[in-house]
């Protein structure tokens, strides 16, 4: 059984992702807008072209990571390695260049293309690095729930501190603001990022070393296992949900309800306190109900709050922050319990195919994950552009309806097709048990 130091330790890598992850989600498609300079349709094609690069990068990432041999295990060194180049490529994504035209689309390709191989090389590690730690189900459920409960105080950081942090440092200048905020931002995911190293260890051992073993061998079986795919579809569908709704919600504030980023932040730090006690429920409820029929459960609070934000009248600003808090609760639910399910699906491909390929699996799932996160963002980037946005101009009608089906009606849709996907997952607790005895058994014959 886990220590809870080593839970927290492990929620560390979280909150120091989450500095990036959560700025780009909340942020970057409004810094570009607003500040930088782009076009909506222009930052959606870049988040989008970014992720298309990530299905060649993941891959290699994981069987990278499931080869790396040193004193410190295979995935906790890239937490070392990766810590100073992730921050310093942060900083340069959200700074101005003094340039125009065609060179500042490409230097916001180049910097935002930069940054997310950078939190490539160091989250799957760390992802894979929650499978090795334990192989118990139920604490697999509790590793994620203090992953995501840290990763939602990154979140709040993030959503308090950097729009604060802009217009202090920035001293009415938002793009020399942004420049500085995420420096500051990037000092402290690396102090988080050496204490997720310090205070983790890896202790489940391989069904089979993964030295020798061919590249197209692991592939090949990551495609036969049908239950991650299941998982990798839920991932994806999930993070169109998170991240066409995210990333419009800057506008939807702004422009739909009228406000200013006062607003905006207690908007956003709200919402992530829904996020924060979803993760902490989960940990209670994985214990009693199977992730299945929790998942289930979830995804329809999702629907319902999407709908209800959807019919709310613009007015009623505290009922539409509630049915936000309530929307983040459920869908932290579903993410928290997604990615518990991915350490299952290795055992489940280890015992019916003598493998396991952590490091392999989890790029894989995270590959959906960035794939859905770009499609969202993409997505709410060329809609706003079809709906005829204007940055920092008054909005139409058809506009503004535009951006509340963005942030309402496609999270909706993305839900209603995790609840049909996850209908064919079938690794409950039963079945977790009968595949680790298996692979119990077959470690005792090597």
């Amino acid at each position: 059984m886990l220590r809870a130091k080593e839970k927290l330790g492990y929620g560390f890598g979280d909150l120091a992702s989450n500095i990036v992850f959560q700025s780009v989600a909340n942020f970057m498609l409004i810094f570009y807008t607003d500040v930088f300079g782009i076009s909506a349709v222009a930052a959606g094609t870049i988040l989008l072209l970014v992720r298309l690069g990530d299905a060649v990068t993941d891959p290699i990432m994981g069987m990278v990571a499931d080869r790396t041999r040193t004193r410190f295990g295979r995935y906790r060194p890239y937490l070392l390695w990766m810590a100073v180049p992730f921050a310093v490529m942060a900083v340069f994504a959200f700074t101005t260049p003094p340039f125009s035209g065609t060179a500042l689309f490409v230097y916001a390709f180049v910097t935002y293309a930069l940054m997310m191989l950078a939190y490539t090389m160091v989250n799957i590690p760390y992802a894979a690095l929650g499978g090795v730690m334990t192989e118990d189900p139920s604490e697999r459920a509790s590793l994620q729930s203090w992953r995501f409960a840290m990763a939602m105080l990154g979140a709040m950081l993030v959503v308090w501190a950097v729009p604060n942090l802009v217009g202090v440092l920035g001293q009415g200048d938002p793009q020399q603001g942004y420049t500085r905020a995420m420096t500051c931002m990037g000092l402290f995911a690396i102090a988080c990022f050496v204490l997720c190293f310090l205070w983790t260890k890896e202790n489940s051992p391989s069904v089979q070393d993964r030295k020798h073993d061919s590249v197209l061998a692991d592939l090949k079986t990551l495609f036969r296992n049908d239950q991650w795919a299941i998982v990798a579809g839920i991932s994806f569908f999930v993070l169109i949900l998170f991240s066409a709704r995210i990333s419009v919600a800057p506008h939807f504030v702004k422009y739909v309800l009228g406000q200013d980023d006062a607003f905006l932040g207690r908007f956003l730090l709200w919402a992530n306190v829904g996020a924060l006690i979803g993760a902490v429920c989960t940990n209670y409820l994985a214990r009693y109900v199977e992730k299945k029929h929790l998942m289930w459960c979830a995804l329809l609070g999702s629907i319902l709050s999407g709908v209800a934000l959807l019919m709310t009248p613009d007015q009623y600003l505290n009922l539409i922050l509630l049915e936000f808090v309530f929307a983040q609760y459920f869908q932290n639910i579903v993410v928290i319990l997604m990615f518990s399910m991915v350490a299952d699906t290795v055992d489940y491909g280890a015992c019916k195919y003598g493998q396991r390929i952590m490091g392999l699996t989890y790029s894989g799932q995270l590959l959906a994950v960035k794939a859905g996160f770009g499609v969202g963002g993409a997505l709410a980037g060329w809609l706003l552009g079809f709906w005829g946005y204007q940055a920092n101009a008054p909005q139409t009608e058809e506009t503004l309806a535009g951006i509340r089906h963005i942030f309402s009606t496609v999270p909706i849709g993305c839900a209603l097709i995790c609840i049909g996907l996850a209908a064919a997952y079938r690794l409950d607790n039963a079945k977790m048990a009968e595949i680790h005895e298996k692979i119990h058994d077959w470690r005792c014959r090597q």
